[in-house]
């Protein structure tokens, strides 16, 4: 819902019998309010307030990173309108919205988190002239700050576009101005779409799906490699992401008396504590569910003897996210067999781990952990008689490994999605790039192909890998991998 489509909707302000209201000479509307709203109250409402302006305020940490960046997308697009909306509040039920969270195009580029806000590239000569337009500070004298649902009284300041000026080093407007001024803007324009519905109705004339697309192909490319900020806002979410995995390791015991609820509910204090939020779903999947890519319903048992799978991260405040994974013995010791099937995961990672590094292909971590996972289910008897070469040549393997064996990593958990295939999964790794490197193997319930103590049995292991100049870096190295560190490690966190 935009700014302007929003209704006044403070149910203590309401009268309760609107047409008697309505009726009496004192609530005629004289003051341009809501009906039943005395210009006594609304006076008294307008005035004795503090100034409460900020000055002196410090540019954020990343406005240095944000302005290289938009220096990069004008010399892309040179003579071009670029439009780049935030995105607006979206309604979870009837008058409640779900927690705002910035595009990650308009985040990328100003560093600012705010709902309704555009970023507007001016075409100059010589390069562009970027504005940033923003909700200004409610106003008093006409009741927003105090009738509009989300006027400041109920959820809370917002800066001055001034504070804003200061903050991200970018010239601020009033974004309520800006669907009248694209309206009648003239020249080529090209917007980010699926953000804000008002500011893509404004220039319905003016632009085409397939140069949009251009645009936010670029925008996604231009995140492939991570500049020194954005490094550093990943290691933090890796950190984060690491303390929450030691939570969650503490309080398995209550988890075993509740549900696989406890798990999610205790990764999330931390993503709130350390964080803006979960980068995405938390995956807290024990036993059988274990074998479901994406159990996000969190609401099953969890049971001593079984294996616990937990794929999460914690989201920084600047919108980085980690993405990591630990298998986990739920009473503290991998079975035989747990053991067996965890080490083969871990080996396969160790390869496709070793394979990340400057001037490889992208495809070359996948390939070295699924030749790895199709040696043990040849050496398993899994696969018949068939060579560990045809088994890879048919994909047979890919029953028990399902899944791609990684990712791009950055404010999106699969970020740089838009981006060209030639520039990612057929692209060569360079210093800067970071990526998920996470192998498994999963026996569904019900799979007769396999024996059957194998079913229901699920590993995964994922970090979070940096191409360094050198090799790599694994930013979520804290937390152990190793069986036997793995297990020495919930040792002394239960201990």
């Amino acid at each position: 819902m935009s700014y302007k489509e929003r209704q006044i909707v403070s149910e203590e302000l309401i009268p309760e019998n609107p047409e008697t209201a309505e009726a009496e000479p004192v609530k005629q509307r004289k003051n341009g309010l809501y009906p039943g709203i005395s210009d006594e109250l609304a006076e008294s409402m307008r005035s004795g307030w503090a100034d409460t302006e900020l000055h002196g305020l410090e540019p954020i940490a990343q406005a240095g990173y944000t302005a290289t960046r938009r220096a990069a997308l004008s010399a892309r697009f040179p003579g071009e309108r670029l439009v780049v909306p935030a995105g607006n509040l979206r309604t979870r039920s009837n008058d409640t919205e779900y927690a705002f969270r910035a595009s990650t195009e308009y985040a990328y580029l100003t560093g600012d988190r705010t709902q309704d806000g555009v970023l507007v590239l001016e075409p100059v000569e010589g390069g562009h002239d970027a504005t940033i337009y923003l909700l200004p500070r409610s106003n008093r004298d006409n009741g927003e700050f105090w009738l509009d649902g989300q006027g400041e009284l109920w959820v809370g300041r917002r800066h001055s576009l001034g504070e804003a000026e200061q903050l991200l080093g970018l010239p601020a407007k009033d974004v309520r101005e800006l669907p009248a001024a694209l309206a009648e803007s003239t020249g080529p324009v090209r917007v980010v779409r699926g953000h804000d519905a008002g500011i893509e109705a404004a220039l319905t004339d003016k632009v085409t799906a397939e140069r949009d697309e251009e645009l936010r192909v670029f925008l996604s490319e231009a995140r492939l490699v991570k500049d020194a900020f954005e490094i550093s806002e990943l290691r933090k979410a890796c950190d984060a992401t690491a303390r929450g995995f030691e939570d969650v390791v503490k309080v398995l015991d209550k988890a075993e008396a509740t549900s696989e609820r406890y798990i999610e509910g205790t990764f999330f204090l931390r993503a709130r504590v350390d964080g803006n939020d979960i980068g995405y779903g938390s995956i807290c999947a024990a036993g059988p569910h274990a074998t479901t890519l994406h159990w996000v319903r969190n609401d099953g048992p969890v049971r001593p003897g079984e294996l616990l799978l937990l794929d999460a991260g914690v989201e920084t405040e600047e919108l980085y996210t980690a993405d990591v994974t630990r298998t986990l013995p739920v009473n503290g010791s991998f079975t035989p067999l747990q053991r067996k099937i965890y080490d083969a995961v871990y080996e396969a990672q160790e390869a496709g781990i070793a394979a990340v590094k400057p001037g490889a292909a992208f495809r070359d971590f996948h390939d070295a952990a699924q030749r790895v996972l199709a040696e043990k289910l040849v050496e398993w008897g899994l696969l018949g008689d068939l060579t560990v070469e045809k088994v890879l040549e048919l994909g047979l393997q890919r029953r028990w490994t399902l899944h791609g064996t990684g990712h791009m990593l950055g404010m999106d958990v699969h970020d740089c999605a838009a981006a060209r295939t030639e520039a990612y999964v057929d692209g060569v790794l360079e210093p800067g790039v970071c990526l998920t490197v996470e192998p498994g193997l999963y026996f569904q319930a019900d799979d007769l192909t396999v024996p059957e103590e194998y079913r229901g049995i699920g590993v995964r292991i994922e970090d979070d890998i940096l191409v360094t100049e050198d090799g790599n870096r694994n930013l979520s190295d804290t937390l152990p991998r190793q069986a036997d560190e793995v297990e020495a490690w919930m040792a002394g966190l239960k201990g």
